[in-house]
Order: structure tokens, then C-alpha cells, then sequence
């Protein structure tokens, strides 16, 4: 039986094209990505099948134009698709996230972005080289952003730096937490480009695409965390590597114009946890009703403390999905206030309450949801991670709700 939307199309008045991608995002997520999630969860490994069963079905190039042979899906209609596809492997959600940021920020978001005219025909010239390699041979791409202080919050120049020489720059530093390192086929790596013995400046960010066997690229560490534990996200060291000119995915000062002018673009990482919040409300609802698959089918249905579980549970839910899909909608160049402390709001929210979901449905399901044979324990431990989560973690989504609320740009206490 296919599970129901968790946007429905009608309701939520999605276009025509938002209705078939989700539908296709869910038909797969059930079919494929399910059956797979409690295996890489237990060995904490990359799940790379899943990513070869991605590239056929075209879903590694969601965000890729049309123009360019993708299936050009924009914020809102990736956001929603990979919602679908967290709600059955949100490690697999969050990974794929990373790839497609690499396509959804130089494609949709940067053709709003301001450029004169050579800029831009360079810059879409060398963005199909990299979406040629994903839909023609099914690379990967990743986004290692975290390097363990404020830059990964904006607040600071990236430490990873980059150094012009002939024919193109030598990158050094390192990223922790770096999702897909070792699997990605590139990593595409925010770094600050050093001008002489001035001060790292974050309008001096690049974005550049790194090949994994580049020399000098390694990855460190071991990975054996508490929840998504298949986005093998261990951590990825640049000792003098050298990359051509044209690795840039972005042109010199185009990121820094997306960071201020496109909030919404670090918004990507909440859709994984809106699926998390479906799915640990989805599995209460079978189990309670003595439908999930594999188990007997014994009703729980008819206790009052479940019907009040489960109508709470219900009320949260909707609640997060209003703000979210409101959230997600609002998205484009140059919001305003409201719109960016609604951001805030919803990323903060989902986070949080994709766990607190999680929470009751393990109280309300009982013993049974302890079982590493069902899903529930693993939505449990992914659920929590999402809170922590740079660069809008939930502290700084409320610090940046208070301020923002409470002062308008400019003003200050004596």
C-alpha cells in the first residue's frame, strides 16, 4: 500500500510538476530507500546503491536545469522532494542534500543572482561540465562546509584558505564533519581566497570543485556516531592541492552575494528532518492500527491514552508542516524581515520537533519501538542530530529570532 503524500497536492495547491516529483520521491523512498536504511544505520556505512539507484532514476540531477538535461526543480519543489525521501532513510536524505545543493546553488539560485553577461556565460559553461558528469556517469557531489567554529554560522572567513598560482589555486585546511567524504567523486569546498598579508574576509569566498583523488586530499578519523550514521561524515584534510581555474562552481563573489542576498539557501538541511517527523508519526499510526508491515496484527487503537497520543502527535505535526511549507515558500533573493525570522522559525521548529515527535511516538508505542528490527529507534536517533546542525543550528535560530525581533538593522543599546 503507498503511503499518502505528506503534502497533499490539492491542499497545499502544488504545481503540477511539485506533485508528480514527490510522488516519484515517495514511490521510491518506499520501494528502494526503506528496505535498505537499517543497514547502513548498523555498519555506518555510505549508501552508495542507493545513489546508483538515484542516478537512474534521475534523481541525482533534480536541480540540474532542464536546459542542461535535469529535471529543474527549484527550492520549493526540492525541498518538498526530499522530504519524501527523509522519511525512509534520512541519512540517505541528508547525503543527497549535500549533492544537490552543489547543483540547486549554481543553477537555480546563482541564475538570480547578479552577473554581467561574460560572468555569467563563463559560469554556466563551466556548471554543465560538472552536471554533465552527474547525469552521465552518476558522480557525486559534496558540500563539506563545517570547520568547527563561526565560519560554518557565517560569522567569520572560512579557515580553509585558497592561494591564486599559475593556472588556478592551492587549497589547505581541513572540514570536520564533512558528509560523504570518501565516496564523493568531488567535494565542492567553501574556502576563503588569501590576498597577501590582508585579513581573511568572508566577501573573499570561493566555491571550488576538489576531485577526491586530487593529491594531497585525505580523509581522518573514524565515524561511529549516535544517529546518521550513513552519512559517513569524517573528517576531510587539503594539504597543498592544486585545482585548475575552472574548478569554480561559483564565480569570485558570487557565494558571499548568495549568503546575504538568499538565506533560505542554508534552509536545505530541514527537509530530511520534515520526513523524520512523517515517518515517526506514520509508523505510530500503523502500529497502533495493527497494520505495520511484518508484525502481528494486533490493534492498540483502543486505549484513550493512545487516541490522546496520537491526536497530540497529529496537532504537532501539522503545526510543523504549516510553518515549514510556509517557510520554504517564501524563499527567493532579497526577502524580507518577516519572511527571514519565519525562516528561522521553521527551521528551528522542524528540528526540534521532528525529535519531540519521535519522542512520543517511543512513549506511546512502548517497548516494542526499542527493537532495532523496526524503524522507530533509528528515527529516534536521527531526529536528534538535526538540532545540531550548522549553520542555522536551533541555538542560533533562537539567538537570531530574539535579536532580529527585538532590533531592527543598525540600532544598538547605549
Amino acid at each position: 500500500m503507498s503511503d499518502a503524500a505528506i503534502f497533499d497536492a490539492d491542499a497545499f495547491r502544488l504545481t503540477p510538476e511539485e506533485a508528480a516529483l514527490t510522488a516519484r520521491a515517495r514511490e521510491f523512498g518506499q520501494a528502494v530507500l526503506a528496505p535498505r536504511a537499517a543497514e547502513w544505520d548498523r555498519d555506518a556505512v555510505f549508501p552508495m546503491q542507493n545513489y546508483r539507484d538515484m542516478h537512474a532514476n534521475g534523481l541525482l540531477g533534480v536541480c540540474i536545469p532542464k536546459a542542461d538535461g535535469g529535471i529543474g526543480a527549484d527550492f520549493r519543489a526540492y525541498c518538498l522532494t526530499a522530504a519524501e525521501l527523509g522519511r525512509y532513510c534520512g541519512a540517505t536524505a541528508l547525503t543527497w542534500n549535500m549533492h544537490v545543493c552543489s547543483t540547486l546553488w549554481t543553477g537555480a539560485l546563482s541564475d538570480t543572482l547578479e552577473m554581467d553577461a561574460p560572468t555569467r556565460a563563463l559560469h554556466q559553461q563551466r556548471r554543465a561540465a560538472h552536471y554533465a558528469r552527474i547525469l552521465q556517469d552518476g558522480a557525486i557531489y559534496a558540500q563539506p562546509f563545517s570547520e568547527g567554529g563561526a565560519a560554518a554560522a557565517g560569522g567569520v572567513a572560512f579557515g580553509t584558505t585558497a592561494r591564486r598560482v599559475a593556472g588556478g589555486f592551492i587549497i589547505n585546511g581541513r572540514k570536520i564533519f564533512a558528509s560523504l567524504s570518501g565516496s564523493a567523486d568531488t567535494y565542492g569546498v567553501l574556502c576563503t581566497e588569501v590576498h597577501g598579508e590582508a585579513a581573511l574576509s568572508r566577501r573573499d569566498t570561493l566555491y571550488l570543485a576538489i576531485p577526491a583523488t586530487a593529491a594531497g586530499v585525505s580523509v581522518t578519523g573514524s565515524w561511529d556516531p549516535l544517529g546518521m550514521r550513513g552519512t559517513v561524515s569524517r573528517d576531510l584534510v587539503f594539504k597543498d592541492v592544486f585545482v585548475p581555474e575552472d574548478a569554480a562552481l561559483m564565480p569570485p563573489g558570487l557565494y558571499f552575494q548568495a549568503a546575504n542576498r538568499w538565506p533560505h539557501m542554508f534552509m536545505t538541511l530541514s527537509p530530511t528532518y520534515m520526513g523524520l517527523a512523517q515517518a515517526a508519526y506514520d509508523f505510530t499510526v500503523k502500529y497502533l492500527r495493527g497494520e505495520y508491515p511484518g508484525m502481528p496484527p494486533v490493534k492498540r487503537r483502543m486505549y484513550p491514552t493512545k487516541q490522546i497520543a496520537v491526536a497530540e502527535m497529529r496537532v504537532m505535526l501539522e503545526q510543523t508542516k504549516a510553518l515549514w511549507f510556509q517557510a520554504i515558500s517564501d524563499a527567493r533573493p532579497d526577502p524580507s524581515k518577516e519572511q527571514v525570522l519565519r525562516a528561522w522559525a521553521a527551521q528551528y521548529t522542524v528540528m526540534e520537533n521532528a525529535n519531540a515527535l519521535a519522542v512520543k511516538a517511543v512513549r506511546t508505542c512502548g517497548g516494542q519501538s526499542m527493537l532495532k528490527s523496526l524503524p522507530l529507534e533509528r528515527i529516534y536517533r536521527d531526529s536528534r542530530c538535526g538540532s545540531l546542525m550548522l549553520p542555522w543550528t536551533a541555538e542560533l535560530c533562537i539567538d537570531r529570532l530574539g535579536r532580529g525581533t527585538l532590533y531592527e538593522t543598525g540600532e544598538r543599546d547605549e
